[in-house]
């Protein structure tokens, strides 16, 4: 952000950002270090990147926009090409007739405003904001840059298809002639899975809209569009992914599911895959199964030293019920498997009752529901009980007949690991009664209730200190003194974390120890608000107060734990 200009720096006083006296100084410091003023003085901290960006929008006229808090439609992202967006470092806004408003870094460029109003043949309207917030959009909404690559790769399987005439629509899954010479589609489909591991993404999603085959990476939680294959390739590749994951070809019409395995790098990793017919066609979606999350510690999932020491001593009782609650994709099950894998020894048998199975696990005896042939969650564990396991892991208690045998299994020197759809660790109590279950068979077999979400986790390479404003600190309820005795961060966005400033996740946990005196309110039916007072008393950590701990140590943002815990009673 060098910025040579006088009238920045008369700005940035006008506005009351910095004084006379510090520019000043820093023009002296500049022109000793050759460094340009402002960037010196938002090293130095005498003012933040912000106030430049509020400075430029106020000196020009213009809106200062947030793009990381926007959705921008597709049709707008669509009125400036990926090319000409990486190249002037514009993002589109909004569209109107022909008029476009575009997100730019530097309103004084009249080069780049000429240059797209004869690009794009439209009235250019200005917002600014920073150009951190560029590249994440840049990286969102039209991937991470690799096109001349992509669009070679993309045309050798269209040439191919164009060469061979096939029409990839229909036929068999073990038929094998759906493309006799396939070797360039069968590159490409490999190469989107590849470039999605070495993204460290945990989903690859491909969605046939009207006019376009879009291609999102979720990494670290977050949809990330990439450069996607043209329309005209939308069959094959479909068709192809489904011959992989041994679907039938042949079947447009219902949802099906299989799996994938497949060497990347010498690492053999699995991919979950689910097939849904949609408007435009069938949508793909791969789950990428990481197995080296199962060999997460405590510590890595993002327990600090207390509640890891109260998580180790549950884990280690003979019988009981703990229940892990939170939304799909919060990491439940990564939690579960990595308290499976702590525990797992010669002397204990573990079976696990799962739908699916996302893991093998060694030494542990996994158990697949199917209803189709009629195993549901009641069966198997009425079954598996005969096989006299001393640990049990239910994928999730979905009703009444699950939750029974659950407990019953807990309260005859069983220990149960599972999972429930609440929004708070409380909650789940009033869950499991609203199903059916007796409150004094909750009370008792009942040992400790836990919600968790996911946070991103700041990137170590461009992690730097961060001063938090006043309305963050309201909504964590944090004081200026704790900030200053703190080590709060944030990621300023590198090459390592495709300019997101975030590198991987971790888990904010709530966790309810049922003592005997919440036994007691259990059985007496008191609403979840009551248990929850009663929980805080005993010392339980909310969401958001775990997470302003991993805020004020430097792990996490307060941006990221606000996102986490809406509507979270701190």
């Amino acid at each position: 952000m060098a910025e040579k200009d006088d009238y920045l720096l008369d700005l940035l006083v006008d506005l009351g950002f910095v004084s006379p006296e510090q520019v000043a100084h820093a023009r002296q410091e500049a022109s000793s270090s050759g460094v340009g003023v402002v960037d010196l003085m938002v090293a130095n901290k005498l003012i933040r990147p912000g106030d430049v960006t509020q400075a430029k929008a106020a000196h020009f006229g213009a809106e200062v926009v947030n793009l990381a808090g926007m959705k921008i439609d597709d049709e707008v992202i669509a009125g400036i090409p990926r090319h000409i967006a990486r190249k002037y470092r514009v993002v589109p806004v909004f569209k109107h007739d022909n008029s476009l408003t575009v997100a730019i870094s530097d309103p004084s460029d009249l080069a780049t405003i000429d240059s797209l109003t004869h690009l794009l043949h439209a009235e250019i309207n200005l917002q600014v904001t920073s150009e951190e917030d560029i590249e994440g959009a840049l990286n969102k909404y039209y991937g991470s840059g690799r096109s001349a690559a992509e669009d070679e790769r993309f045309k050798d399987v269209i040439q191919q298809l164009t060469e061979e005439h096939v029409e990839v629509t229909g036929g068999k899954a073990d038929d094998g002639g759906t493309v006799e010479a396939d070797a360039p589609l069968i590159k490409l489909v490999n190469s989107l899975i590849v470039e999605a591991f070495k993204m460290r993404a945990s989903d690859i999603h491909l969605e046939p809209l009207s006019k376009r085959f879009r291609l999102r990476y979720r990494i670290d939680g977050m949809m990330h569009e990439m450069k996607s294959p043209p329309k005209r390739l939308q069959a094959a590749i479909i068709s192809r992914l489904k011959i992989q994951s041994n679907m039938s070809i042949s079947e447009h019409r219902i949802p099906q599911d299989g799996r994938i395995q497949t060497n990347v790098g010498g690492k053999m990793i699995d991919l979950r895959v689910s097939c849904l017919p949609t408007n435009h066609g069938e949508s793909i979606v791969m789950r990428i199964l990481d197995k080296e999350g199962l060999r997460l510690g405590l510590v890595e999932l993002g327990f600090f030293t207390d509640d890891q020491q109260t998580f180790e001593k549950l884990i280690g009782l003979p019988d009981g019920i703990l229940l892990v609650t939170g939304p799909t994709g919060s990491g439940k099950t990564t939690t579960l498997y990595s308290c499976l894998h702590f525990i797992n020894r010669p002397d204990r048998k573990i079976i696990t009752v799962e739908d699916p199975v996302e893991y093998i696990l060694n030494g542990i005896n996994q158990v697949q529901v199917s209803d189709i042939v009629g195993l549901t969650f009641s069966i198997a564990l009425r079954s598996i009980l005969r096989q006299a396991p001393n640990v049990i892991m239910i994928g999730e208690i979905r009703d009444l007949e699950t939750a029974s045998i659950a407990i019953n299994a807990s309260l005859t020197g069983h220990l149960v690991f599972s999972t429930l759809h609440t929004n708070d660790a409380p909650s789940a109590v009033t869950r499991l009664i609203d199903i059916g279950v007796k409150p004094f068979l909750v009370a008792s077999s009942t040992r400790c209730l836990m919600a968790q979400r996911l946070v991103r986790k700041i990137c170590k390479k461009c992690g730097a200190p961060y001063a938090p404003d006043p309305a963050e600190m309201r909504q964590l309820n944090i004081t200026a003194e704790q900030v200053e005795k703190s080590t709060v961060r944030k990621g300023k966005g590198c090459p390592d974390c495709n300019g997101t400033g975030c590198r991987g996740r971790m888990g904010i946990f709530e966790i309810f120890v049922i003592d005997d005196e919440a036994r007691k309110l259990i059985y007496e039916k008191v609403p979840s608000s009551v248990l929850r007072a009663r929980a805080r008393e005993m010392g339980m950590r909310t969401l958001r107060e775990d997470g302003v701990r991993k805020v004020l140590a430097g792990i996490t943002t307060p941006e990221e734990v606000v996102r986490a815990t809406v509507g979270d009673d701190t």
